[in-house]
């Protein structure tokens, strides 16, 4: 099925969509929904409850506080210490609501599963006191009718009961002492079941100082109602407090809010219970509940969901572990449609910034980052890190906000947004920007390196996360591990050591490997450096000589097979191949001052047109980093260890990209050809383009399987296509025979003939046509009109091919042959029949034959018996055929016989296993007898 992209299955809440958030909407103000000014989202109990998601945190909390209002257990103090943004007013809003009962608590989702595990039926209504430290006043009493309030306790006692409540402590509060906790304890008692909610309690004390009374007391007295409040709701059994502490002493501000965070740290610790905060897994649903209101297609979402799972799981070691846990796809489902990488990034590494509030920081982050994708038709399949629009000010502010000073233009030139080197790399390279690759790894490594510059001992993201954050299932792992290289040889504020990758305020030394680029001669160091690599690439592999921008002079005109590398000016592409073709040209007509005749014995590699300027660039980064290095090296300049490391890497990227680059520049094999029309050849050379594989492990070898693919290089060739070329060009009524020597020779010269690896391939072709007397016959010489040692379809094996060698039109074979068949011998003569009167004795006897004269006798047998070194037998048997054997078998009337005779003997005799073999192989090869004999 066809995934959707998030926008299509989850719905932004109105106000994410529009835009119209603000920071106070993320900011729970427990003063302003306790006096009924809050939004309705934090103000009203059912749409409060609607939106938030019940974590385990506050579940055992509002357990605990449901038991203690019904008097049957509970933590009678509850302190609330988490990290800024945490979620401490949000959990005390939740009491809030839950103990006032102002609607039932079946309407409240997600409470009736709480108070069937407390066993509680019917919640009673608990009186509800709020003291928030950032609106008290320590010299300024609050008016309430006639009563001026000047206390924490004067307000709880108001809070509670009114002027009766406030009537029991007015003493204490007018004076500024501390009531003692047994009042307390009385007070809650009567005024039970309650609820205490004590925010930024720091924020207030802190005003306070030990010498100076002010109206809301001292410093000490407060400390001492502190410690009495909380002895005194323990000793009531339908009393519970609720604290907030900060978690840092930055939080707590001043020295003097950091003593005092100590010392409530400490009589909160005497009687406090534990609060689970929220947890990363459940800031998924806080997050979606508060940003979307609801998946309109739960089976799409799980589609999306289970596409990514797949594609972590099919790809191993290229995604971190976890991702190869089942559990990931849960968590995948959990956080939709947000990816878990971005609540990763924000949580364990953006919360440890100072200001950034887990909860409150992350919504209002995501807020703006949902708005602009929405407005911007964003179609990713999750919103991931590589999904961030960091083009976006509101975006970028937010992030920055958070960061040192001099991140803006770290951002800009950087990372993202239309001047960044990022848009304008997949502004040139399609593969990269069809994906938005570059852009994509840039926003992943800042979410994932920003936050611990330069404070962490390891820096960074390895490469593994930063494909997590960017790559999509569909998409190509390889285009974004390529971006990420390409951005660490291009960026200025990209570092990169051991496999890790971040972005930092200070330059890297890209600036200075920038200015070094330009110094750089291209005819003295960039054409020689990109001249090795090529070398390097391009092994001998098939070619007798391979030639990487060598002068023409300096190219032999000879019968070698060799390829040709033009210098990089000579480029080629589709659409401009007239610097190649002249180059090529060139070499084909001239060797140097003289003209030159083998043109079909040269191959030429060329540059793509495209591709040749970017080589250039990544040569003059790789000459640039090495001087780096070499400079530090030889102590010429100073650099840390990480910028040390840095450069050595960068120099092992601009290598591998300059090997990379090569591949891909030269990747177009030029072979020349002639035309021919009307059966004549133009005099126009032309090129026939063919594209190699960039990504071929042995280049030189995925040369030759082009080159043979397309038959513009002939490594085997049948003996029709020879006898046809015969036809074609050489034979003829008056000329019936070609050399072969000759004919080896035009191979060499003409661009129209096929182009053989080596003469090799035209021995083997005549060696198997001679079996037949369909394509030519054969002659080792001519004398006269007599062929010398004349074959014609009985084979011939281990031939010379030189202009001795004759390939005789097979008509015109027939004809000879014929011609040289011995005649057929006389009937022999019949003795005369004696008549009748011889017979009985009468009549001339006949005359004896007259003798024969003397006949010399003709030597018509030859034996010949030499014994070989078994060691160097293949080379002597060898020789022995073409200086004796041949001379017999080029003589049709000769009929030879070879006999092989082996004797081998081993005193401690043959095992089994070399008789066996050496039986079959007899058997194979026809040897008989063979036989082994012991004594």
């Amino acid at each position: 099925m066809t995934l959707r992209p998030w926008r299509e299955i989850a719905a932004p809440h109105e106000d994410v969509l529009k835009g119209t958030f603000q920071q106070a909407e993320f900011a729970a103000d427990l003063s302003r929904v306790h006096t009924g000014t809050a939004s309705p989202e934090y103000g009203d109990p059912v749409l409060f409850f609607r939106r938030t998601y019940i974590t385990e945190g506050i579940r055992l909390l509002l357990d605990s506080v449901v038991k203690r209002i019904t008097g049957t257990g509970g933590d009678p103090v509850i302190q609330l210490q988490t990290a800024f943004g945490g979620g401490k007013t949000h959990t005390m809003l939740a009491v809030y609501h839950l103990a006032r009962g102002t609607v039932p608590a079946a309407d409240l989702q997600g409470v009736p599963p709480i108070l069937d595990a407390a066993g509680v039926i019917d919640l009673p209504k608990a009186r509800v006191v709020v003291i928030d430290g950032t609106k008290l006043s320590p010299n300024m009493p609050d008016e309430r009718g006639s009563i001026k309030v000047n206390t924490m306790w004067g307000d709880l006692a108001w809070q509670l009961g009114g002027e009766e409540a406030y009537e029991q402590i007015r003493d204490a509060d007018e004076s500024g002492t501390s009531p003692g906790k047994e009042t307390l304890a009385r007070l809650l008692a009567r005024y039970a079941p309650c609820v205490i909610l004590m925010d930024e309690l720091v924020a207030y004390i802190r005003q306070f100082d030990e010498k100076t009374k002010l109206a809301g007391g001292t410093y000490d007295t407060n400390i001492s109602f502190m410690q009495a409040l909380t002895e005194a709701v323990k000793a009531v059994p339908n009393a519970v407090l609720l604290a907030s502490l900060p978690e840092s002493d930055q939080e707590a501000g001043s020295r003097q809010g950091v003593a005092t965070l100590r010392t409530l740290e400490h009589y909160f610790g005497r009687v406090q219970a534990l609060w689970k905060p929220v947890a990363a897994e459940e800031a998924f649903e806080i997050v979606r509940r508060r940003l979307f209101s609801g998946i309109t297609d739960t089976a799409a979402a799980e589609a999306v969901c289970r596409s990514f799972a797949d594609l972590y799981i099919d790809s191993g070691p290229e995604f971190p572990r976890e991702t190869q846990e089942s559990r990931y796809y849960q968590r995948l489902v959990n956080a939709y449609p947000i990816h878990p990488e971005v609540f990763d990034r924000l949580y364990d590494d953006w919360s440890s910034l100072d200001n950034f509030q887990r909860t409150r920081g992350v919504l209002k982050l995501m807020a703006k980052v949902i708005h602009r994708l929405w407005k911007d038709g964003n179609n990713d399949l999750l919103i991931m890190p590589g999904s961030l629009p960091l083009y976006d000010g509101s975006t970028r502010n937010e992030m920055i906000y958070y960061l040192p000073q001099g991140w803006d233009p770290v951002l800009e030139r950087d990372i993202d947004g239309d001047r960044a080197e990022t848009t304008a790399i997949e502004s040139r390279d399609t593969r990269f920007g069809s994906l938005q690759a570059c852009r994509r790894v840039a926003r992943t490594v800042f979410l994932g390196s920003a936050p611990g510059t330069p404070n962490r001992m390891v820096q960074g993201i390895e490469e593994e996360r930063v494909l997590l954050g960017s790559v999509q299932p569909g998409q190509q792992t390889s285009a974004f591990r390529d971006a990420l290289r390409r951005l660490s040889d291009r960026l200025y504020y990209l570092n990169s050591a051991e496999g890790r990758y971040w972005f930092d305020i200070r330059p890297n030394l890209r600036r200075e490997m920038e200015e070094r680029k330009k110094r750089f001669d291209e005819k003295e160091e960039i054409i020689p450096a990109m001249q090795e690599g090529v070398k390097k690439a391009i092994a001998k592999g098939v070619f007798d000589g391979v030639h990487i921008f060598t002068n023409s002079g300096d190219i032999p005109d000879d019968s070698a097979l060799r390829l040709i590398a033009l210098p990089p000016h000579a480029y080629y592409g589709k659409s401009d191949v007239q610097m190649a073709k002249t180059c090529a040209t060139e070499y084909l007509r001239k060797r140097g001052d003289q003209p030159r005749h083998r043109q079909n014995r040269l191959v030429f590699l060329a540059a793509d047109a495209d591709n040749v300027r970017l080589l250039t660039d990544h040569i003059r980064s790789m000459l640039a980093w090495a001087s780096i290095v070499s400079d530090y090296r030889e102590n010429r300049i100073v650099l840390d260890n990480l910028m040390a490391k840095s450069a050595e890497s960068n120099l092992e990227m601009a290598r591998r990209t300059v090997t990379r680059g090569i591949r891909e520049t030269y990747r177009w094999l030029l072979v020349p050809v002639q035309e021919i029309t009307g059966g004549k050849t133009s005099s126009d050379i032309e090129l026939e383009p063919y594209s190699i594989n960039p990504g071929a492990e042995r280049p030189v070898e995925e040369i030759e399987r082009v080159l043979k693919d397309n038959e513009a290089l002939i490594t085997e060739w049948a003996p029709i296509h020879l006898s046809s070329l015969l036809k074609r060009w050489f034979w003829n009524d008056a000329d019936t025979e070609m050399k072969a020597g000759e004919f080896w020779e035009n191979t060499c010269r003409y661009l129209y003939l096929p182009r053989l690896l080596n003469k090799d391939v035209l021995k083997r072709t005549i060696e198997t046509g001679t079996d037949t007397k369909d394509y030519f016959g054969l002659a080792a010489g001519k004398d006269g009109e007599k062929y010398i040692g004349f074959t014609f379809g009985k084979g011939r094996r281990s031939i010379v091919v030189d202009d001795a060698l004759l390939l005789i039109e097979p008509s015109a074979a027939a004809v000879y042959e014929e011609s040289i068949k011995p005649p057929e011998p006389p009937e022999p003569v019949k003795p005369p029949i004696p008549d009748g009167d011889n017979e009985r004795g009468g009549g001339t006897p006949p005359l004896p034959p007259p003798p024969l004269p003397p006949v010399s006798r003709v030597k018509n047998r030859f034996y010949g018996c030499v014994e070989i070194d078994p060691i160097t037998a293949k080379i002597a048997f060898s020789q022995i055929v073409d200086e004796v054997i041949t001379q017999f078998t080029s003589r049709p009337s000769a009929s030879v016989t070879i006999k092989i005779e082996i004797e081998a003997k081993d005193d401690k005799g043959f095992d089994e296993n070399l008789q066996r073999a050496i039986r079959e192989n007899c058997n194979v090869l026809r040897i008989d007898p063979a036989e082994f004999e012991g004594e």
